[in-house]
């Protein structure tokens, strides 16, 4: 582990970037939910990746902190032009979010456009007539 004086303050600036600069020195199990997800956004940003996967990031969190945690990742799509690829099981927060939505239905592509796209019949298609859409406001 490189563990240099330049390798420490890019931590802390990546820390900073996810609004968690003051954790520092906390033990990551000790951290909430959302600051957890947070610590793992930083941590991927020192690898300086171009593309960066987020498998359900905002699976257990509440609403609020969802939202914190995908305005981080919007953040630096849109200000470090990082791709990111996001899974996300509230369509809600996909078309707040996602410039392209892709959904898929027993394993294939169901749909793959634009998330305004998805109308409520189109919902229905891809996942089912009795599918039932949940907002995170």
């Amino acid at each position: 582990m490189n563990h240099s004086p330049a390798h420490r303050r890019t931590g802390h600036c990546n820390l900073d970037r996810v609004g968690i600069a003051d954790k520092a020195y906390v033990r990551a199990d000790t951290l909430s939910g959302g600051q957890q997800q947070r610590v793992a956004i930083a941590r991927a940003l020192m690898q300086e990746p171009k593309l960066m996967l987020a498998d359900e990031p905002v699976a257990s969190l509440d609403p609020a902190t969802s939202h914190s945690v995908l305005r981080y990742l919007e953040e630096l799509n849109k200000e470090e032009g990082i791709t990111v690829v996001c899974s996300l099981h509230f369509l809600s927060l996909a078309r707040r979010y996602a410039t392209r939505v892709i959904a898929l239905k027993g394993g294939t592509i169901a749909f793959d456009g634009l998330p305004t796209e998805i109308t409520p019949q189109r919902f229905r298609q891809i996942y089912g007539e009795d599918a039932i859409e949940v907002e995170i406001a």
